[in-house]
C-alpha cells in the first residue's frame, strides 16, 4: 500500500533540516566574523593607546588565522618592529609574501624591517633587487616608491625613482614625485630642481609650481638660492619662457622689483608677441608696494617700446599717478608739484578724450583740486563731466558720485554727502563699490558722533568681499568698541572723531588745536565739561592723530616723539606695531636715514 502524504511529509522535513543546517552554519560564520572583528578592534586599541605588549599578544593570537592577516598586517608589523622582534617580523612578512606573491607592499615591508633593525647593507641589496626586478613596469616602481616614502624610508623611495630614470633614459621621469621625496628629506635645492623639471614637462602647471614654492620657500636665503638656480637655467635655456617667468616671480617674492623689471622687459621683448604684459604687471605690483621708482621705470619702458599695445594708455596714466604718489609721499606736499600734476592730467584727457582711462584721469584731477588746492567747484565740474558723459560706464559714474559726496563732506554738508553715498550703495549693491559707499556712510556717521549707526553699517562690511574694505571696517569698529566700553556715552570718542573729521577736511591747524584740548582735557565750550582724558584708552589714538598732523606739516622730530610715546606707553595696544613701522618709514623716506630705518625695522620684526 502506498502512502503519498507520508512521502511528502518526509520530503518537506528533509528540506527543513537541510536549510536549517545551512542557516546555522551561516550564522556561526557571521558570529565568528563579528567576534574576530571585535578582537581586531581590541588589538588596534591597545596599539593606539601605546600598550604594545598587550597589542602584541592579541595580534599574535589573531595571526594564527589566515583570514585575519590582511586586516592586521600593518599594525602587527609595527608592533613587532617597535618591540624589536625582527625575526618574527621577517617570518610574518615572508608568510604574507608567500600568501600574496604579487603584493609589492609586502615585499617592500620586508626591506623596511632590515632598515629598522639597522642592517643597511642588507636593506640596500634587497631594495636594489626588488627595484631591478620591476624596472620594466614604471607603475610598479611607483607603487614601491610611494609605499617606502609613506613608511618613513624616503632614501629608498628616491633610489627607486632614480633607478627607473636611469633604466628608461628619461632624466625628468616622475619629477613631481621626486620633488615631494626631497621635500620630506629637507633637500630644498634638489626639490626645487625637480619642480623645475616638472614645469619643463608641463608648462601649463607653472602657477601650481609657483604656489608650491611660495609655501615651501619662505626664508630670504631660500629665495636667493632659487634665484641662482633660475639664472643658470635661463642662461642654459634662452628659448624657454618658463624659467624667466619663474625668475620674475622669484624677484617679486624678494620685493626686488628692479630685477623683476629687467627680466620682465626681456620676457616681453622675446615672448610677449607685442604685449608688455609682464612689465605692466610688475609696474602694478611695484606701485602697490610703494616702490614708485621701479613702477615708473616699468611704465616708462612700456610707453617707449610698446606704443601700439593695449597697455600703452594705462601706462601713460600710470606714469602720472606714480609721479603723484611720489609728490604726496614727501611732506609737506609741494603745491607747485600738485599744479604740474593737474596740467599733466588735463593734457592726457585732452589727447585721449572719452576713453575709460580718460575718465579715471578726470577723477584723479578732481581729487587734486579738492584735497590739495581747495578748489571744490573745479573738482565738482570735472566729476560731473564724467557723470554726464554717456560713454562712461555705470561703475565709473558711481565712483565720481562718491567723490562728489566726499567734497560735500569737505564743505561740511553731510546730508548731501550721505544722499550720494546711499545712491551709489543702492546702484552698486553687493559690489566693492557698493561696499565702499556703505563704508563712507559709516565713516560719516562716526564723524557726526552717531556710533550706533556707524556700527550697524560696519557689522555688514566686516563680511565684505574686499579684504581692504573689511579690514577698514574692522579697524573703525574696534576703535568704537574700545572707546565706548567704559565711557559709554563716548564723550572722548566724540571729540576724537571731530578731530578726524577736521583732518579729513584738511583743516590741519583746527585739528591740532582740538587735539591740544583733548590732551589737556579742557573743552573749548565749557559746557562740554570734558574730564581728563589721560585715563582713557583713546589717548594713544590721539598721539597717533597728532603724529599724522606733525608729519604733514614737516615737523618730523615731533612726529617721532609721538610714535615713541605710543610704543613705550602702549606697547600692547593695536597701534604699537603701526607706530613702529611709521617710525621706520619716516626715517627712510623723510629723513633719508636708511641705517636708522633699518634698525627700527629690525626691532619691529623682532617684536611683532
Amino acid at each position: 500500500m502506498s502512502y503519498p502524504h507520508l512521502h511528502k511529509a518526509y520530503y518537506d522535513y528533509s528540506l527543513f533540516l537541510k536549510y536549517s543546517l545551512i542557516i546555522l552554519i551561516h550564522l556561526c560564520g557571521v558570529h565568528n566574523l563579528i567576534g574576530q572583528q571585535q578582537d581586531i578592534n581590541i588589538a588596534n586599541e591597545y596599539w593606539a593607546k601605546g600598550d604594545k605588549q598587550k597589542a602584541y599578544e592579541e595580534f599574535k593570537s589573531l595571526a594564527k588565522t589566515n583570514e585575519n592577516l590582511p586586516f592586521i598586517h600593518n599594525n602587527y608589523l609595527n608592533v613587532l618592529i617597535t618591540l624589536g622582534k625582527f625575526k618574527e617580523a621577517e617570518d610574518h612578512c615572508e608568510r604574507m609574501i608567500k600568501r600574496e606573491a604579487g603584493n609589492l607592499n609586502y615585499r617592500g615591508d620586508l626591506g623596511i624591517i632590515y632598515v629598522k633593525q639597522g642592517d643597511l647593507p642588507k636593506a640596500e641589496k634587497y631594495f636594489r633587487g626588488l627595484i631591478k626586478n620591476n624596472l620594466e613596469d614604471p607603475y610598479r616602481i611607483k607603487i614601491i616608491a610611494d609605499h617606502l616614502l609613506s613608511n618613513g624610508v624616503p632614501e629608498y623611495s628616491e633610489m627607486a625613482l632614480k633607478e627607473l630614470r636611469t633604466a628608461s633614459g628619461n632624466p625628468t621621469y616622475f619629477a613631481l614625485e621626486l620633488a615631494n621625496i626631497f621635500r620630506v628629506q629637507g633637500k630644498k635645492d634638489e626639490m626645487v630642481a625637480e619642480y623645475l623639471n616638472y614645469v619643463t614637462q608641463s608648462p601649463g602647471n607653472i602657477n601650481y609650481v609657483k604656489n608650491l614654492l611660495q609655501m615651501l620657500l619662505s626664508k630670504p636665503d631660500e629665495l636667493e638660492s632659487l634665484e641662482k638656480i633660475l639664472l643658470d637655467r635661463v642662461q642654459r635655456n634662452p628659448d624657454s619662457d618658463v624659467f624667466i617667468d619663474l625668475l620674475i616671480w622669484d624677484y617679486q617674492q624678494q620685493k626686488n622689483f628692479y630685477g623683476a623689471f629687467i627680466q620682465a622687459r626681456a620676457y616681453d621683448k622675446r615672448f610677449g608677441k607685442g604685449s608688455p604684459r609682464k612689465t605692466f604687471e610688475i609696474a602694478h605690483i611695484a606701485f602697490n608696494n610703494k616702490d614708485y621708482d621701479n613702477a615708473e621705470r616699468c611704465y616708462a619702458a612700456i610707453v617707449k617700446d610698446f606704443s601700439s599695445s593695449d597697455e600703452y594708455l594705462p601706462s601713460r596714466l600710470g606714469l602720472i599717478r606714480t609721479t603723484e604718489a611720489k609728490v604726496k609721499k614727501k611732506f609737506p606736499v609741494n603745491l607747485d608739484s600738485i599744479k604740474v600734476l593737474v596740467s599733466q592730467y588735463q593734457s592726457f584727457v585732452k589727447q585721449f578724450p572719452d576713453i575709460p582711462t580718460s575718465f579715471e584721469s578726470q577723477i584723479s584731477e578732481a581729487q587734486l583740486y579738492a584735497y590739495h588746492l581747495n578748489q571744490f567747484d573745479s573738482a565738482v565740474v570735472h566729476l560731473n563731466k564724467v557723470i554726464n558723459n554717456p560713454k562712461a560706464n555705470p561703475s565709473v559714474k558711481s565712483k565720481a558720485k562718491l567723490e562728489i559726496g566726499d567734497i560735500y563732506l569737505l564743505r561740511d554738508e553731510p546730508w548731501e554727502a550721505t544722499l550720494l553715498y546711499s545712491q551709489v550703495e543702492k546702484a552698486q549693491r553687493d559690489s566693492p563699490l557698493g561696499y565702499e559707499a556703505k563704508l563712507r556712510n559709516a565713516r560719516l556717521s562716526y564723524f557726526n558722533g552717531d556710533f550706533k549707526l556707524a556700527e550697524a553699517h560696519l557689522d555688514i562690511l566686516k563680511e565684505a568681499t574686499s579684504r581692504e574694505i573689511a579690514n577698514d571696517a574692522m579697524e573703525l569698529s574696534l576703535r568704537i568698541k574700545e572707546n565706548t566700553t567704559e565711557d559709554t556715552l563716548g564723550t572722548a570718542l566724540t571729540v576724537y572723531a571731530a578731530v578726524e573729521k577736521l583732518m579729513y577736511q584738511n583743516k590741519i591747524e583746527d585739528a591740532l588745536a582740538k587735539i591740544m584740548e583733548l590732551k589737556s582735557g579742557v573743552a573749548k565750550n565749557k559746557s562740554d565739561s570734558l574730564a581728563k582724558f589721560t585715563n582713557y584708552s583713546i589717548l594713544d589714538d590721539v598721539y597717533w592723530l597728532e603724529a599724522g598732523i606733525r608729519l604733514k606739516k614737516g615737523e618730523f622730530n615731533e612726529a617721532l616723539t609721538l610714535y615713541e610715546k605710543i610704543i613705550k606707553e602702549y606697547p600692547d595696544d593695536v597701534l604699537a606695531d603701526d607706530a613702529f613701522f611709521a617710525e621706520g618709514d619716516l626715517y627712510q623716506h623723510q629723513l633719508n636715514n636708511k641705517e636708522k630705518a633699518m634698525e627700527v625695522y629690525r626691532e619691529f620684526l623682532n617684536k611683532f
